[in-house]
């Protein structure tokens, strides 16, 4: 059985993405894998909910990370663009997982091809600032992820609000979603209990 590090290590041996050859962390491939197939079930799940014409506003909780459309760069190449450009560490991402996780245990929700793109730079923009000693503005992030400043810094303020600026992560959480992480490429099955992105972390 690999150790913690040996198992972080093979998370950060660089592959190639059998979308575009694009060559990613195995981290990231994962990751991108695991949001692609959750998005694609939420978005037939909300179609169901719209269907039946819910109006349960946790359901049908639009918010300030829901786009009017949604963006024709799937979530696996908007991944491959943040880290091209922001040069953050692989971390980062598994970080911006875990925020994710709890922003959706605390305010509901469904992950979507709605939110997702922006979510995933917000995340990663707070994850960034609150592990990585260096990063860029929020202007730059805003260009990266294809939105204003304004929307930027916005949904910033919200996303830590929702979380309530419970931003640190333990050793052992980390090394967690890092061993889930390795358990979905070995047996094609994500760990964490829901089939959205969503998980009871605290």
């Amino acid at each position: 059985m690999p150790t913690r590090s040996e198992t972080y290590k093979s998370l950060l041996q660089v592959e190639e993405s059998s979308e575009n050859g694009t060559l990613m962390p195995r981290a990231l491939l994962i990751l991108s894998s695991v949001w692609e197939r959750s998005i694609k079930k939420n978005d037939k799940l909300v179609m169901m909910i719209s269907s039946k014409r819910n109006n349960n506003k946790k359901e049908n909780n639009i918010t300030v990370f829901h786009g009017s459309k949604a963006p024709k760069l799937s979530i696996t190449r908007y991944m491959e663009r943040i880290l091209k450009y922001a040069r953050c560490s692989s971390s980062c991402f598994v970080i911006a997982q875990i925020y994710i996780d709890r922003y959706f245990s605390k305010n509901g929700g469904y992950l979507t091809s709605f939110n997702a793109h922006r979510l995933l730079v917000t995340s990663l923009l707070v994850a960034v600032k609150f592990v990585d000693d260096r990063y860029f503005s929020n202007a730059y992030y805003a260009q990266v992820g294809g939105i204003s400043t304004q929307e930027m810094n916005r949904m910033e303020l919200e996303f830590l609000f929702s979380l309530e600026f419970r931003l640190f992560v333990t050793t052992e959480m980390f090394v967690k979603y890092c061993e889930n992480l390795d358990k979905v490429d070995n047996i094609g099955e994500y760990q964490i209990r829901r089939p959205i992105i969503r998980s009871n972390a605290k």
